[in-house]
């Protein structure tokens, strides 16, 4: 997955290739020291060729529902009671994070923050502020096309299984909370440990990266414990370490216009995160035109340039922001800044129904069939 990086252009980005090549790192990131180690720590390729398990390795999956979704944890161990324990802790993790980030706990950071918009500073924990930093570095790369402070649309559209009802929302309010949409007035101060949203109103709603977060983090205590050959599921955000018995964890992406769980490619992931955002989850058809939960900050509507972005990097919360701004970025102006990035890859399905691979994934990537073409 890592590119040749000396090859790889940064017009724009404020970010030079030889940064990254310095910057590789363990695989535990410290978020608050530097952003970009978010991308650059888990790219050590040393290890790429198959290796043997040790006898007696078998394979060991366990699964619970966490934060809306299925979390999935499997491992080659050939001591189980230990990768229980190690998955054990990753639940409890999980559970820990949602109290932090979740909207729908009153006590959590986020809902602290919110209530707080427009009139003081919030203490919040070092989690929010890592992932708020990382949500910045994203909302700049894309140009606002991911910003966290969307929020204030939860609500109006209704996605949810639990209160999805077709309704669209008219547009005089849909342009009046847009108008509450700026990233650039959530501040973060690391130094007091503080954030503020500087409009009474403003919300904050992490669920476009928090999931990439919480499997950095499963991922850290996995690597913490000595585990190298695992694979993390949570929704659209996976991450692969090592190798699926002699070779590579193959991962498949869901045709966005197929039946469910149908996959229209494939792609050998080592050591790296995976993460797909699609226009097929959380939606519904009216009047032949799809309405789905992945908002344009600027216009406070579903995004209508494409049907599935895949990112494939070293940070599952950087591949997890980074796929819903491609998404609303559209697919020209999304591999665009693909190609920018240094160790960063992706795949579009565009709302022509076209495939756009990049680059450093031409002879990765494995074509199963075309995606099927509907609305």
């Amino acid at each position: 997955m890592q590119k040749r990086i000396q090859e790889k252009e940064t017009k724009g980005t404020g970010i030079t290739p030889a940064f990254f090549h310095d910057m590789l790192g363990p695989p535990m990131i410290d978020f608050s020291r530097n952003l970009m180690l978010l991308i650059a720590a888990s790219l050590l390729f040393a290890a790429c060729t198959g290796r043997p398990h040790a006898e007696g390795a078998h394979l060991v999956e366990r699964t619970r529902p966490s934060m809306g979704t299925e979390l999935r944890l499997t491992a080659w161990t050939d001591d189980e009671s230990e990768v229980v324990a190690a998955f054990e802790a990753i639940f409890r993790e999980f559970e820990r994070l949602e109290g932090l980030l979740s909207n729908w706990q009153e006590d959590s950071d986020i809902q602290r923050l919110n209530a707080a918009a427009g009139k003081h500073p919030v203490r919040v924990g070092t989690e929010l502020r890592d992932v708020l930093q990382a949500a910045r570095q994203i909302s700049d790369w894309t140009g606002g096309k991911f910003d966290v402070t969307f929020g204030v649309m939860s609500g109006l559209w209704r996605f949810d299984y639990q209160n999805q009802d077709g309704r669209i929302p008219d547009h005089n309010e849909v342009v009046g909370r847009r108008a509450l949409i700026n990233y650039r007035d959530l501040e973060v101060d690391e130094r007091n440990g503080v954030a503020f949203l500087r409009r009474e109103g403003m919300v904050v709603n992490v669920g476009g990266i928090g999931k990439g977060y919480a499997v950095d983090r499963a991922r850290a205590i996995l690597h913490d414990r000595r585990f190298r050959d695992f694979l993390i599921q949570f929704g659209g955000d996976m991450y692969a370490a090592g190798h699926d018995g002699d070779r590579a964890w193959k991962l498949g992406i869901q045709d966005p216009r197929g039946p469910a769980n149908r996959i229209f490619a494939t792609v050998d992931v080592s050591d790296g995160t995976f993460s797909t955002s699609g226009d097929y989850a959380r939606s519904f058809l009216k009047d032949g035109r799809r309405y789905h939960h992945i908002l344009d900050p600027a216009t406070g509507e579903p995004s209508q340039g494409c049907r599935s972005v895949t990112i494939l990097t070293g940070s599952a919360t950087i591949a997890d922001g980074l796929s819903t701004g491609v998404f609303v970025l559209g697919p020209e102006r999304g591999m665009a800044l693909i190609e920018q990035l240094p160790d960063v890859e992706g795949i579009i399905v565009s709302a022509k129904n076209e495939v756009l691979v990049s680059s450093g994934l031409k002879g990765r990537v494995t074509l199963l069939s075309a995606p099927a073409d509907a609305p």
